[in-house]
């Protein structure tokens, strides 16, 4: 038995090898294969032919090809110098050669440039952080048509009240128009990943909302510590309380305002909740309007999160 294990490892090594390039999976390298998912996907962000596209990942070029036939410019960023090599050697001596300028790098760690749209197999474990970093990004883009891992997908729509919802549903909504597209199985991919995916467009909010996203991102961290208890229980806790005293007492030092000596911020906190009328909600149930509204109460008593 052993012996036919390491025959049928062998041929699975051999063929990898005869296909030119060993997967990384730990850089999540799922290379999106199936033609029809692609051009559903380029279907989807509706390109023109004076955009600018930026891709994040484009492995071996399969989406990136597609895309260059059809627009001004892809921008694909790449971390894998390999994959690079692979990349260029796709392209080479073709009229799309010129559209394509590679950014050899970590996307996350990248300033990214100008660009009308983002469309792109995304490595999944940078899923959270690059959906901020493209929506926080300036000038403004038109949309992103993204493949995530299903289950991340599904809590970018979530609503509240949803098994899934949670603080990246609530910070997604305020700064996109997030919908789901459609659900891709792992054996449209090279090699097959573990998990199903599903595709999502993110379209930015322009203008964005009027409040600082460092304070609202420090409200919602703490809300959704334990979005099933009350706000009352959660802002109860020692080490929210006493990062929330220290940034009121600066704000009153930057403001000339004098602490009284029997001073305490649980009290303080536990007043705004009951006049705005929040001390019993739960954030699993509220909505980014009733963020909101709390995020200014607070603000009004000088009661900051960043």
């Amino acid at each position: 038995m052993p012996k036919v294990k390491a025959e049928k490892k062998s041929k699975q090594l051999q063929a990898i090898v005869k296909q030119g390039i060993l997967f990384n999976k730990d850089r999540g390298q799922h290379i999106l294969k199936n033609p029809l998912i692609i051009q559903a996907m380029i279907d989807k962000a509706a390109l023109r032919p004076s955009d600018v596209v930026l891709e994040i990942g484009p492995g071996t070029g399969n989406l990136t090809v597609k895309i260059l036939e059809k627009v001004k410019k892809v921008i694909a960023c790449e971390i894998d110098v390999r994959l690079v090599a692979e990349l260029q050697k796709r392209v080479q001596c073709t009229p799309l050669q010129s559209k394509l300028q590679i950014m050899i790098g970590d996307v996350l760690k990248t300033d990214l440039p100008f660009f009308d749209l983002c469309v792109a197999n995304i490595p999944y474990e940078i899923s959270s952080r690059l959906v901020f970093k493209l929506l926080l990004h300036r000038p403004f883009f038109r949309c992103a048509v993204l493949m995530f891992q299903r289950e991340f997908a599904q809590r970018l729509v979530a609503k509240p009240g949803d098994k899934l919802y949670c603080r990246l549903s609530v910070n997604t909504q305020l700064l996109a128009r997030v919908d789901l597209l459609m659900k891709v199985g792992k054996n449209n991919f090279k090699p097959p990943p573990k998990v199903e995916s599903s595709v999502v467009r993110l379209e930015p909010r322009n203008p964005p909302p009027p409040l600082n996203f460092t304070e609202w991102d420090g409200l919602t961290r703490i809300a959704f510590t334990r979005k099933n208890k009350t706000l009352c229980s959660i802002f109860k806790q020692t080490t929210v309380l006493s990062v929330l005293e220290k940034n009121y007492k600066i704000h009153c030092s930057l403001n000339n305002i004098t602490l009284p000596e029997d001073f305490n911020i649980k009290n303080k906190i536990e007043e705004i909740l009951t006049t705005s009328e929040f001390e019993t909600k739960r954030s699993r149930t509220m909505d980014i309007d009733d963020f909101m509204k709390l995020l200014h109460a607070f603000n009004a008593e000088g009661i900051h999160f960043s």
